[in-house]
């Protein structure tokens, strides 16, 4: 390989993006199919997934419509097997589905600190583990969250998950590589439909956050599609077990602004 020329590209890439078809998911899907990788992006939703298989069509992908449920092992099988008939083998799986409860330790219930574990932690677990069976090498990005190291009120579940993930990602690195690499991207916080009006313009938390970023303000989420691109690309051979933090300086401190 030519490292002095090699390019940071997807191109030629065949990407799985579970929790594909909202939020940064959909971002990565997009972001990947535009660069010029064949995307199946994957999630509950039938309608979600049919709407963005078109949308990832349009941008020149080669594609297949597939839902998944990351709580259940059969179904993230089933995508794997059908991803390989069709496009011939997996070269990138991004693990972005998520579930958010919002609990405190006070009133939170061992269910919903059940059903976050399962989809968020438990599931990134099963679905690495599915698609790892059928990888002979590649890339692997769990998505995790600036949430973990920070102590953010009612998220308790969430944060704590997100936290395993970071673990969890540097020992699948170490199991997997060298052939197949494991790196996390930490985004700081982003304007997605799962956010809903938490982070509105005009609120406290908004007006907090924003004053820690050096842009001063939330991040969309195609602004994840570059650190994607780079540990997916063959640019970061040497890219292995680390959690990449995309968050505009937030957990800098940005001490005196």
């Amino acid at each position: 390989m030519d490292y002095e020329h090699t390019p940071v590209t997807v191109e030629g890439k065949r990407a799985v993006v579970i929790g594909g078809t909202s939020g940064i998911g959909r971002a990565l899907a997009h972001g990947f199919a535009a660069d010029g990788a064949d995307v199946v992006a994957s999630s509950r939703s039938e309608d979600d997934v049919a709407e963005t298989a078109a949308e990832l069509r349009d941008l020149g992908a080669e594609t297949i419509e597939r839902t998944c449920d990351v709580t259940d092992r059969e179904s993230l099988v089933a995508l794997r097997d059908a991803t390989v008939d069709a496009l011939g083998g997996v070269d990138v799986l991004i693990t972005s589905q998520s579930y958010i409860a919002r609990a405190n330790l006070d009133d939170g219930t061992e269910d919903e600190w059940r059903r976050v574990f399962d989809v968020q932690l438990d599931g990134t677990y099963r679905a690495v583990q599915t698609f790892a069976e059928r990888m002979d090498e590649g890339a692997i990005i769990p998505i995790s969250s600036i949430s973990n190291g920070l102590a953010i009120p009612d998220l308790v579940p969430y944060t704590t998950a997100k936290g395993g993930i970071d673990a969890f990602t540097r020992v699948a690195a170490e199991e997997l590589g060298p052939e197949i690499r494991v790196n996390a991207i930490r985004p700081g916080f982003v304007r997605t439909e799962q956010t809903g009006g938490t982070y509105d313009e005009g609120t406290d938390r908004h007006d907090e956050i924003v004053s820690r970023t050096t842009n001063g303000r939330l991040a969309d989420p195609e602004e994840m599609v570059g650190a994607a691109i780079y540990l997916a690309s063959d640019a970061a051979t040497y890219t292995n077990g680390t959690v990449l933090t995309v968050d505009d300086g937030f957990t800098a401190g940005a001490f005196g602004r």
